[in-house]
């Protein structure tokens, strides 16, 4: 069972949304409260700053590590690092194990799955995914992923095929046809698609499925830029991820030059490129890609990155936190929602580092650090 809510009083500037300053609120229960109590017998605990809604990582991987698949406690261990940065929703952008558990505990940050990567033999790092033979099963293998997720499926669209020698290089994963079927499906049970793509070749592929989200996206350029922008196509850079793309290229050059060179091109362009993307309009989310290749927490750091490649810093808050959740179905904090949000001693908006230093993190009512 969970401790006893104590009520809290929030004063400063509250932000609940895009120039949402309500002044002040309160916790009772759990649940925020726009209104001023009756007075109480029980003590409340004043917090006091710049207050957001808790932040959010959009492509994060609980219970994932180097190797494949963590067990629980390594899971949690992951999750209580992203809470203690101040993400207190997290999109599992696909994971080998089911962690609907971590749901249940309520010390954890909310968890949206979107269950396990659909990929290709040899066609995405090892003990990631789920590996389909045949190309004709993706609808099936969907449909079945779409009913025990959260409302989201996860699809790897592109990685190197090294079956083509020192010719190896990004390719599609799928037949245009099969990933129709595939997203509809999904669609069909009332889940939305969201593909890991680097290439540009893919990124037609993923318009003419009608994808609902796109990982990474170093492939959308020209005029697909203005196509995702068009249709509110939500984009998350990772840039942490890509920012990794020269050792990538590094480690592949002798055995897959071509590859590598890709790689090198779009590290070396990866922050024109994100802001090109905010330039046209569009949707960004903040996203970590913690898991696997890095570590959890990391959140600020990513937002940034965003900063660093020209986003103003007021525009990466949103997306870190009132858009995100907007796009996860959450919405934005108001009367009788539950109380998950971030104290700062300074505006965040102003300054991004600020989001590195915490003074409150509250999680379903309960000051969880400060």
């Amino acid at each position: 069972m969970s401790a006893p809510h104590v009520p809290l009083h929030v004063t400063g500037h509250v932000l609940l949304g895009q120039d949402r300053d309500v002044g002040e609120m309160w916790v009772r229960d759990g649940r925020v409260s726009l209104t001023r109590p009756s007075p109480q017998g029980s003590a409340t605990r004043e917090l006091e700053g710049w207050v957001l809604p808790g932040l959010v990582d959009v492509h994060c991987h609980l219970g994932l590590g180097p190797g494949g698949a963590v067990d629980a406690e390594t899971t949690v261990a992951q999750a209580l690092v992203d809470r203690d940065a101040g993400v207190l929703l997290v999109r599992d952008a696909g994971s080998p194990v089911d962690t609907s558990w971590v749901q249940d505990r309520p010390d954890l940050p909310r968890l949206v799955r979107a269950g396990r990567h659909l990929a290709r033999p040899k066609r995405y790092l090892r003990g990631f995914g789920l590996e389909l033979d045949d190309v004709a099963d993706l609808p099936a293998v969907v449909r079945a992923e779409a009913r025990g997720a959260d409302g989201w499926v996860k699809l790897v669209g592109d990685w190197i095929d090294r079956d083509l020698g020192r010719e190896g290089d990004l390719r599609p994963l799928w037949p245009r046809d099969v990933l129709v079927e595939a997203v509809a499906a999904a669609h069909a049970e009332a889940a939305r698609v969201t593909v890991h793509a680097f290439s540009e070749e893919v990124v037609g592929d993923l318009l003419a499925a009608g994808v609902d989200g796109i990982e990474h996206g170093t492939g959308v350029v020209g005029a697909s830029v203005d196509e995702v922008a068009a249709r509110g196509i939500p984009v998350t850079p990772t840039l942490l991820q890509v920012g990794r793309f020269e050792e990538i290229a590094r480690q592949a050059e002798d055995k897959f030059p071509v590859y590598a060179a890709r790689m090198r091109r779009m590290h070396a362009r990866r922050y024109e490129h994100v802001r090109t993307l905010h330039e046209a309009g569009v949707p960004l989310l903040v996203g970590t890609d913690a898991g696997g290749t890095l570590g959890h927490g990391r959140i600020v750091d990513e937002c940034a990155e965003l900063v660093a490649a020209g986003i103003p810093a007021a525009d990466v808050v949103a997306m870190a936190t009132w858009r995100a959740r907007e796009v996860l179905g959450f919405g934005a904090l108001v009367e009788g929602s539950s109380a998950d949000l971030v104290v700062y001693p300074a505006d965040p908006r102003e300054d991004i580092e600020v989001l590195r230093y915490p003074t409150a993190v509250v999680l379903r009512g309960q000051v969880v650090r400060g």
